[in-house]
């Protein structure tokens, strides 16, 4: 039977959006003030958005954080959808849950241990602190996020497809390209803007491993908001916050676009 959302539930949930949202669309909205400030609206302006993109040093940290989040969700998702495949390969279900609490580990891990972690495992390995000492983890604390999105769709497909792929001569890797891979790729893509999504706004694991003047978006505003209030903080967190959500809302149609009787799937 379907469930009804009584008033009290109704009420209930617009009170939890709007603690959660209602700072957010507060910073947004200072974002167009042209007092400067966060308390005395005065007029509509972009000026803050504009001195935004002159600022040559910021337009580069964008740029390096960009390129963190595609190389780091492509390598990520590629290692994380063989991950996902060996995991739905094996057998023996004790090894099996061993493997997946091990990966959930991973995830619900507090991100200032997984950070310093990983600054003790570069001063070990005498790997300086930058760039790639922050792709390199930005990699690791994605592929299992890449891993719990691909191993589902596994779950959903049938072994009957693959055992009629061999009937009909299929090689091993006919069977993954064009049976097994073209059924997980809505999971693929989903774990693919999750990794991005994630390595977008990650603060704490970067925080500990970037260095040598390579930074990040979340670090930088970190200490522009540590320096004092500034508007321009707004108009970026502004911009961040955007893009976060086109990527959420992306991720969304494709997990639901295979889905039966929806956006178009098959009934």
């Amino acid at each position: 039977m379907e469930q009804r959302i009584t008033p009290l539930s109704r009420i209930y949930l617009v009170l939890i959006f709007f603690i959660l949202y209602a700072p957010i669309f507060f910073l947004v909205f200072y974002s167009f003030n042209s007092g400067g400030t966060m308390y005395n609206f005065k007029s509509f302006t972009l000026d803050w958005y504009k001195e935004l993109f002159q600022d040559s040093r910021l337009l580069i940290i964008v740029l390096n954080t960009l390129v963190i989040a595609l190389v780091s969700s492509l390598f990520a998702t590629i290692i994380g959808t063989l991950g996902a495949l060996g995991i739905h390969s094996i057998r023996k279900r004790q090894t099996k849950n061993t493997l997946l609490s091990l990966n959930n580990v991973l995830i619900v891990s507090p991100d200032v241990i997984i950070g310093a972690s990983f600054l003790i495992l570069f001063t070990m390995a005498g790997i300086k602190l930058g760039m790639y000492s922050v792709l390199l983890s930005h990699i690791a604390f994605s592929i299992p996020i890449v891993v719990l999105m691909v191993l589902p769709k596994l779950s959903e497909m049938s072994p009957t497809l693959i055992d009629a792929a061999r009937d009909l001569g299929a090689s091993q890797w006919n069977v993954l390209t064009k049976v097994i891979l073209p059924f997980i790729t809505p999971g693929i893509f989903a774990g693919f803007f999750m990794a991005l999504t994630y390595s977008l706004d990650d603060f704490a694991v970067t925080f500990f491993v970037t260095g040598n003047g390579f930074t990040t978006l979340s670090v930088e505003i970190y200490s522009l908001a540590r320096r004092g209030i500034s508007l321009n903080i707004n108009a970026l967190s502004a911009l961040l916050f955007l893009f976060t959500l086109v990527l959420v809302v992306v991720y969304y149609f494709i997990s639901h676009r295979n889905r039966p009787g929806r956006w178009g799937g098959k009934k």
